[in-house]
């Protein structure tokens, strides 16, 4: 039995990526496997469902899933914690951690598969990945078989016709914000990574290895690629912050962002889906969002919930959520 966690994951993969840059700065020894044809025989003796990351405890048992991977691993390594101590800044990294995971996906999954020169580097890189010994013309044919599924995909997290110019604008306007709160600090609540890094960067750094995204990024926003660049291995370089000092420039993200974004798509989401709808309308800054209802989004936003009623009684977290537009995704 190996001493050492096995991740099988992939770099266009922001969940696998987010739990690989968990398991270095934990200093977890770890094996990071690229999921693919090689691989495939093993991967299946442990997932119980078809997705990435998957992680493999030295006891030989299963994780998928990025945030219970994640919390599950902190109960066995609890040093250097992921979680500021204080309440208010422990619930507002939760709370991004969700964002990066739900409403950042929206961005990178467009993003990537909405035009050509993207699609022809993401699949590219794919098929690569999957069949690492085909001739070129193999290659292709992967390549466009990969780009053809994925493009039918995207309706899944709310890209279509009507949502795109929204989706990109919510992407410039996020990383323009981010630039600034990063602009004197290595990490999001301070000089240490928390739970919201891992989550958020993710879907960045994916972002970012694409070439519509990587053009946005370098062209706009130093700040926030050394923290993409830092979180591929994180370090402690401190402590985090107080609230005092990180909602200067974190606020603005989070009313912007979650309050004015996420928080009501949230609850519009959660509505359809009790309803049974196949589709649901939501305004979202004075502008129709038109989806599918995404089914997990719906047990995610309630581990949520009860995350937050642990600790609604804080007045000054329940002013700032209030204070935002976030508390409408947070109350039952």
């Amino acid at each position: 039995m190996s001493s050492d966690y096995r991740i099988f994951g992939s770099e266009l993969s922001p969940y696998s990526v987010k739990v690989r840059s968990y398991f270095r700065y934990k200093q977890i020894p770890h094996d990071w496997i690229p999921r693919n044809n090689d691989s495939e025989e093993e991967y299946k003796k442990y997932a119980k469902i078809p997705i990435i990351p998957l992680v493999v405890t030295p006891e030989g048992e299963g994780l998928q899933d990025s945030t219970p991977i994640i919390e599950a691993i902190e109960q066995r390594f609890p040093e250097p914690s992921i979680h500021p101590q204080d309440p208010l800044c422990n619930f507002v990294s939760t709370l991004i951690e969700e964002f990066g995971d739900e409403w950042g996906n929206k961005w990178m999954f467009h993003l990537r598969w909405a035009r050509q020169e993207d699609c022809h580097s993401a699949g590219g890189r794919i098929a690569a990945a999957n069949a690492p010994d085909a001739d070129e013309a193999t290659r292709i044919a992967i390549r466009d078989q990969i780009v053809s599924f994925m493009k039918g995909r995207v309706g899944f997290v709310g890209s279509n016709e009507q949502t795109a110019p929204q989706i990109e604008q919510s992407f410039e306007d996020s990383i323009t914000l981010l630039n600034a709160h990063l602009k004197d600090r290595s990490y999001l609540f301070g000089e240490k990574p928390a739970f919201a890094d891992f989550g958020l960067w993710g879907q960045v750094y994916c972002t970012w290895t694409d070439p519509t995204g990587a053009a946005l990024i370098e062209a706009r926003t130093p700040h926030l690629l050394d923290w993409i660049h830092r979180m591929l291995w994180p370090t402690s370089h401190g402590e985090y912050e107080s609230w005092e000092t990180l909602e200067i420039t974190l606020l603005p993200f989070l009313t912007d962002q979650i309050g004015e974004l996420f928080a009501p798509w949230t609850v519009a989401n959660s509505a359809a889906m009790v309803a049974g709808r196949e589709e649901f309308t939501v305004d979202l800054k004075g502008q129709r969002f038109t989806q599918v209802p995404q089914k997990y989004h719906l047990k995610s936003l309630q581990v949520l919930r009860d995350k937050y009623a642990t600790v609604s009684a804080d007045e000054e977290l329940s002013k700032v959520m209030q204070a935002t537009g976030c508390l409408i995704a947070l109350e039952e």
